[in-house]
């Protein structure tokens, strides 16, 4: 299966909103006793199909913060939307997280929890049903949902692929 080249999204030209999804408090085991930091998991978009999602560490929370935004900018992707849905149904495998998205019904809103919600949210999509399957971990359960929107097919595009360039030079 062939990856197509991935294009690089600047984020200077979306307006992105930031929303934390998880903090937890690490800790690391030294000579002089415990070492405790902050790993903070954050998701970004724009709420028309730009979503990005980062992880990152720190002392403190508003530093880790900062840290996670940061990569979640630097991580976007582009999901194809059908209207306010998604284009297909798609099961995706994370670790040992499993994520099911399903198109909806306009009027229907996101059926869904925790982190898959707070990404489908900062991607823009307002007509979805979700299943999370297998371990409820959020880091790796969002993980799973950015995989299955960067794994979405565009119809028009999809259909035009599958026809060949004979049938792209007639359309």
């Amino acid at each position: 299966m062939s990856e197509e080249p991935r294009i690089k999204i600047d984020p200077a030209e979306l307006t992105l909103k930031d929303k934390m999804i998880h903090i937890n408090r690490v800790a690391k085991v030294m000579k002089g006793g415990k070492r405790l930091r902050f790993s903070v998991l954050v998701v970004t978009g724009d709420g028309h199909g730009f979503v990005g999602i980062g992880m990152d560490k720190a002392a403190e929370v508003p530093v880790a913060i900062t840290k996670a935004t940061a990569v979640a900018k630097k991580n976007l992707i582009q999901v194809p939307l059908a209207g306010t849905t998604i284009p297909h149904e798609i099961r995706v495998k994370f670790g040992a997280s499993e994520v099911l998205l399903k198109p909806a019904a306009v009027g229907t809103g996101i059926i869904a929890g925790g982190s898959v919600r707070a990404v489908l949210e900062a991607a823009g999509v307002k007509d979805i049903l979700t299943k999370s399957l297998g371990s409820p971990n959020r880091v790796n359960v969002a993980k799973a949902t950015i995989l299955a929107l960067s794994q979405l097919k565009d119809v028009k595009a999809e259909l035009a692929r599958r026809k060949g360039p004979a049938a792209a030079e007639a359309a």
